[in-house]
């Protein structure tokens, strides 16, 4: 298990990705993100997770040059977002993101959610940024195991991660099965609900046992699950308090409780039904 805020899991191309980092998703371009980045990073931080429409890449950019840690040390993701999904659209997207971001590459890049028609052509422009070098490793977000099953039909590089929406409400345990079978890391978007599940009983419950909030309790479960977590927070003492979760063990009991929250409720869309901003 993760011991620290640098520890990595292994993708299957050999590249390490951290346990654990800072999702900026609804942070605001501008003071907001960059701050929240700035916090994040000085706070131990390496992984910082972004996207194309959250519209804050700039503010990304900034908070990572003004942080001052060498840029091989860090690992940034964003995502080529709906509308620019295609081939040469998605090559163009990518450099966007760099560009609006300050770096010369990317350590992750993600199809943001499969959509129905042009995911395999997205997936062949991120193949060609992989091989190309631009990018140290590809992957997709939001993708069930039929979109999987299907991608994987036809792709030439299995993608190392795939980012979905992952808490107590929403166990996945049939995709997560899936995904280790296959090599593909899963990560959890959203794994405390938006905040909906720091009031819930059961963890209120194990988090006293440990001397740990509730979201750390969450966290922990994410790992001990081996997830790969990026909770978002703009204010330091939380980014702080969330990364505090290296120093304790939930029980095989406190895990199997914690599983039996599941109501396959989701708090974001259901991958099936976005095909927002998608010309089908």
């Amino acid at each position: 298990m993760p011991t620290s805020l640098k520890d990595t899991t292994t993708l299957h191309n050999g590249v390490e990705m951290p346990w654990f980092g800072l999702g900026v998703f609804k942070v605001k371009e501008g003071s907001e993100v960059i701050e929240s980045v700035k916090s994040a990073i000085k706070n131990g931080y390496i992984s910082i997770d972004t996207a194309a429409i959250y519209q804050n890449e700039e503010g990304v950019g900034q908070g990572i040059k003004e942080a001052g840690v060498p840029r091989e040390e860090l690992f940034i993701t964003s995502k080529v977002w709906n509308s620019d999904q295609g081939y040469d659209s998605t090559l163009e997207a990518y450099e966007t993101s760099l560009k609006k971001l300050g770096l010369d590459y990317l350590d992750l890049y993600l199809i943001h959610w499969p959509g129905k028609t042009k995911y395999k052509e997205t997936w062949k422009a991120l193949e060609k940024l992989y091989k190309d070098g631009r990018v140290r490793a590809i992957g997709v977000s939001n993708f069930k195991i039929h979109h999987l099953e299907d991608l994987l039909q036809d792709a030439e590089i299995k993608p190392m991660v795939n980012q979905v929406e992952y808490h107590p409400h929403l166990t996945q345990k049939e995709l997560l099965a899936f995904c280790q079978k296959e090599g593909i890391q899963l990560e959890a978007w959203s794994p405390l609900k938006q905040g909906q599940l720091l009031n819930n009983p059961v963890i209120t419950e194990v988090a006293a046992k440990h001397g740990k909030s509730a979201a750390q309790v969450i966290l922990r479960w994410d790992l001990q699950n081996k997830v790969v977590t990026i909770p978002k927070s703009i204010k330091e003492q939380r980014i702080i308090e969330n990364a505090d979760i290296f120093d304790f063990e939930l029980s095989l009991e406190d895990m199997e409780k914690i599983d039996g929250l599941n109501k396959d409720e989701r708090v974001g869309s259901d991958p099936d039904d976005m095909s927002y901003g998608f010309s089908e």
